[in-house]
This record gives C-alpha cells, structure tokens and sequence, in this order.
C-alpha cells in the first residue's frame, strides 16, 4: 500500500522532478509535490512524496533524514493525516458602517 511521506527543509530552488528523482533512488515513487505559497508563488519549503509501499518508504526516511539535499538538510518522516480545521471568516464587506 502507499505510504505518503512529509519532507521538510527543501530548498527554495528545487523542483518537484528533482525531488522525484532524489526519492527514487529508495524505491518507487508514485508523486512528489512541494508546496507552493499561494501569495508570494514561491516554494514554502516543504512538500510530500508518496512511496509506493511501506518498505520503499522507511528505505527512503532512513537515506533523507538528517541529510543534505542540494545544499539543505532534509527532515523526512511519515505524513500525519490532514486535520480538519475551523471554516475561514470572511473580513471586509457585509453591514458595516464606515468612518
């Protein structure tokens, strides 16, 4: 079964390909994603890659974790699953007076 790994400290400058092929080297990857800030379009610094089965993955924690990666050191664990959060409010507009 899948396994779904987060990978923090990626350098602002990598790729999501160079990522996927750093990965690969532990055994099938299935996709990598690197987070992208929605503002700014640049990359947050973290992202996810989904290994094809749970050995492929501990091989690929046990060769990224704590090691250097184009320059930065990567922090490589099991994803969490996505928590369910709070609806967002909305600022500005509605039945305020201004002034």
């Amino acid at each position: 079964m899948a396994k779904k790994l987060y990978v923090g400290g990626i350098p602002y400058s990598s790729t999501e390909d160079g990522l996927k092929a750093a990965f690969s080297q532990a055994g099938e990857v299935l996709a990598a994603s690197i987070i992208i800030d929605k503002m700014t379009g640049r990359s947050k610094g973290f992202g996810f890659v989904e290994m094809a089965n749970d050995a492929d993955a501990q091989t690929a924690i046990d060769m990224w974790n704590d090691k250097d990666f184009e320059g930065r050191t990567l922090t490589v664990n099991e994803a969490r699953p996505l928590e369910e959060r709070a609806p967002r409010r909305e600022f500005g507009g509605g039945n305020r007076r201004m002034g």
